[in-house]
């Protein structure tokens, strides 16, 4: 079995810290960028694209809101234009800064509030895909498994990577449960790397409740925020390998070769 293992990196802010990202580079197949909307900006930019190419990691643009204050995790019900734009300026201000270094921008996933409102509403989701389709049809979509997104990108004909995340829990709909619930996360490694190995090995998304949703797994998303990220991300990774899973970038990985 091959999977990719994902992180949202360079989100350099006063919300956030980008010192785990270096170790975090070392462990991760693909990094998903901020393009400066919510966090990041153009020195972040370059020294992430430059570790990333060091560590063989393939990277992408993780486009948001243009909303720095709230870390675009605030939802805002802007017209498809602006969504359009929002897109493909991110997608090519990162593009124009790998170009630079010699690497090139291999996927899309959104970020914070876009991801979620568009992993639930299937026009919102048709909207970001026909961007991504129109900006680079080559670009991988990096989305939620069982989302609107992977139904809108699949429709399309995209090349579609499916994620779950590592250090979040299930509600029994398939959503995450809100950052807002005491059981949001999942802090301990040892747990955390339980819960990808029984996902992985079922393909099957593991809810709080104990319910068991089928679906497809092609990538593991980690957070690189709080205590034990790293922690986390190491013990995943060699709870993989452990199982006999090779793991790959996402574009390296044999579905989109």
């Amino acid at each position: 079995m091959e999977i990719n293992i994902n992180c949202d990196l360079g989100e350099s802010s006063r919300l956030h810290s980008t010192e785990n990202d270096p170790l975090l580079l070392k462990i991760v197949n693909s990094a998903n960028i901020a393009c400066g909307y919510h966090a990041g900006d153009k020195p972040t930019m370059e020294k992430t694209i430059e570790i990333s190419k060091k560590n063989n990691v393939s990277i992408g643009a993780h486009p948001s809101f243009n909303d720095p204050e709230n870390f675009g995790r605030k939802r805002l019900n802007l017209p498809s234009s602006e969504i359009k734009k929002l897109i493909v300026d991110q997608i090519n201000i990162l593009s124009d800064i790998a170009q630079k270094t010699g690497m090139k921008v291999t996927h899309v996933k959104p970020h914070g509030a876009l991801n979620n409102m568009a992993c639930e509403d299937y026009d919102l989701a048709k909207v970001i895909s026909e961007t991504i389709m129109q900006t680079n049809k080559e670009l991988i979509f990096l989305v939620p498994t069982g989302s609107q997104m992977e139904k809108a990108g699949k429709k399309l004909g995209m090349k579609i990577a499916a994620e779950i995340f590592a250090d979040r829990n299930y509600e029994d709909d398939g959503n995450l449960v809100s950052r807002s619930k005491d059981n949001a996360m999942i802090i301990d490694p040892e747990i955390a790397k339980k819960h990808v190995i029984k996902m992985v090995e079922s393909q099957a998304l593991n809810c709080y409740s104990g319910k068991k949703i089928p679906c497809e797994i092609d990538s593991i998303c980690v957070h690189g925020d709080g205590k034990s990220a790293v922690s986390t991300a190491m013990q995943i990774k060699e709870g993989l390998v452990k199982s006999g899973v090779t793991l790959n970038p996402l574009d390296k990985m044999k579905k989109f070769i």
